[in-house]
């Protein structure tokens, strides 16, 4: 590659630099707000561009620009202040599908690209709860979701990238090829001659399975994972290649209801526990035990809302009145396993005394009876596809039972009401004390909490339900506390969904890294991007702010300077 490993070459885009297709005016509407239902979007047009060279003219004729995909963003990150917007939504093909891999064009949505999987035998195992989004938004994200706890967030799964630059020159970027320099720097060598220094940010990640809090560091960086999680403030990606698995495992779905918040983090512990002795017998050639692949919570408050919905009778699902919480478990099995027959000799003949089959079937049964939680167990057995998405489709009832509040508030008492959420992340052995102090944090203040997620990783989303302006203000008080208390622990404060314009999001995102951390990401920024022409004002503030802001800019400034020298 050029000079050495770290550096890369830009070329020009491919095909005709051409104005697409866009809207203006009125019809700008439907691309002004995302799902975080931020108010205040605005923007002068819309791009829809179908090819690369479309994405190229964009980008060298505005002055700013924020792409989106499917805007399902919580973060704002999707809400434009000002921009043109540049919607992929046109460039959404499957380019190619192989053993192990797939190429997809960024406007793909992860349902299509299940889908194609799917007719072929193959599958995308980090994909997040919301198969809605775009593969470019999950990569923009580094998402995740429920299965992280098996395999990971989404940023070792890309392969490669083709990401438009700034300059409107094209980066086709592999896994492998481009890593940073001994002294923690890229190079890009664009089509003109210019090249661009690229400084390697200098900030750390917690030791926790989920990391969406700005860009990456550390030493030997590839230049494909500083692009993933950057939120389009670095390029705007325009095809992924991923890596894929063939030969999916048959899935046991379980929805469990639990007394209440302590049983869910016991048996959710067992389930863990179990789970990495299987992965350990395997490794050893042994038979798979109980192999979860994922587990995710509802607390009381979640199940409440269930009901209020009626979502559980919609769904052909029974909560136990004394039901004080549940948990969703996806169990792996092997192909050949006969579930049902499993299932039926568990329940003709239960295990005494600790012994019981070797199957996942039959451990993940004695585990729950053991606890006394067979009772209102639903379960959906592996091709019994249709059961298995109305328990699923119970889970995904309450951020939408959550949302449909925030917006009937929004429309009777005061339209500043916005939806308040967290996406926080600590090691799953202090997780008690993480809900504990989140629990607190709201009560003190008087407001209504949900929460739910992904418990099996420690990534729980706790989401106020403001029911006035000034509800919303001290709700987002609560969801600070959280973070805070989330990156004393040892976690992340952005776990999966990322930073966008949330301003308690970038206040946290600077808690986490420091000024000094910021300040070097900033300094990435610059360097790929010194107009700032790609998503302004996502990730940290798009113009220096005023009054006590200003003090922490100014402290930034002064680290980056004694950081560098000068």
């Amino acid at each position: 590659m050029g000079e050495g490993t770290h550096r890369a070459v830009a070329r020009p885009a491919r095909g005709p630099i051409e104005r697409p297709a866009g809207v203006e005016g009125e019809d700008v509407a439907v691309y002004l707000s995302d799902a975080s239902r931020f108010p205040g979007g605005h923007a002068p047009r819309a791009w829809l561009p179908t090819s690369e060279g479309q994405v190229a003219w964009v980008v060298r004729h505005e002055a700013q620009v924020l792409p989106v995909g499917a805007q399902s963003s919580l973060t704002g990150g999707a809400t434009p202040r000002g921009e043109a917007v540049v919607s992929f939504a046109r460039m959404a093909r499957v380019l190619e599908l192989a053993p192990g891999r797939a190429r997809v064009e960024a406007g793909l949505a992860l349902v299509t690209l299940e889908e194609a999987l799917r007719a072929r035998g193959a599958w995308f195992p980090p994909a997040p709860t919301y198969t809605g989004a775009s593969v470019g938004g999950v990569v923009s994200t580094n998402a995740a979701g429920a299965a992280t706890w098996k395999y990971g967030t989404t940023r070792p799964w890309v392969l490669g990238l083709t990401v438009v630059l700034a300059t409107g020159d094209v980066l086709d970027l592999r896994r492998g090829e481009v890593t940073a320099s001994p002294d923690g720097r890229f190079e890009v060598a664009l089509p003109d001659g210019r090249v661009l220094d690229v400084p390697v940010p200098r900030v750390a990640a917690p030791a926790v399975p989920k990391c969406s809090a700005g860009y990456v560091g550390g030493p030997g960086l590839d230049l494909v994972d500083l692009f993933v999680g950057a939120e389009g403030t670095l390029g705007l990606v325009t095809e992924v290649e991923l890596r894929v698995l063939e030969d999916p495992p048959q899935l046991l779905v379980a929805l469990v209801p639990v007394p209440d918040e302590a049983a869910a983090l016991e048996l959710t512990a067992a389930l863990r526990g179990a789970s990495r002795a299987s992965w350990a017998a395997v490794a050893r050639g042994a038979p798979a035990g109980l192999d979860v692949r994922a587990i995710e919570s509802l607390d009381a408050r979640c199940l409440a809302l269930l009901r209020e919905d009626g979502k559980d009778r919609e769904h052909g699902v029974a909560l136990p009145p004394g039901a004080g919480g549940a948990v969703l478990v996806q169990v792996e099995l092997p192909p050949g396993l006969d579930a049902g027959a499993a299932l039926e000799a568990f329940a003709a003949c239960p295990p005494v005394g600790g012994t019981q089959g070797d199957d996942g079937v039959t451990r993940l049964l004695a585990l729950l009876a053991a606890r006394d939680l067979l009772d209102g167990v639903e379960v959906a057995l592996p091709g019994d596809r249709p059961r298995a998405a109305q328990l699923f489709a119970v889970r995904e009832a309450v951020p939408v039972a959550v949302n449909h509040r925030v917006e009937a508030r929004k429309r009777a008492v005061d339209p500043g009401i916005h939806k308040v959420g967290g996406d926080v992340i600590v090691p799953f052995e202090r997780l008690g004390e993480a809900l504990a102090g989140w629990r607190a944090a709201f009560a003190r203040r008087g407001l209504d909490l949900a929460v739910w997620g992904h418990i099996s990783d420690g990534n729980l989303h706790p989401n106020g339900l403001p029911a006035t302006l000034d509800d919303v203000a001290r709700a987002k008080e609560a969801l600070l506390e959280c973070g805070e208390l989330a990156i004393a622990l040892g976690g992340c404060p952005l776990a999966e969904h990322g930073t966008g314009r949330n301003p308690v999001k970038q206040a946290l995102l600077r808690r986490l890294h420091g000024d000094a951390g910021v300040a070097s990401m900033r300094r990435t920024r610059v360097a790929l991007d010194p107009a700032g022409k790609l998503a302004p004002g996502v990730l940290f503030p798009a113009a220096p702010p005023e009054g006590p802001a200003a003090a922490a800019t100014a402290a930034e400034a002064s680290a980056a300077a004694q950081e560098d020298g000068p």
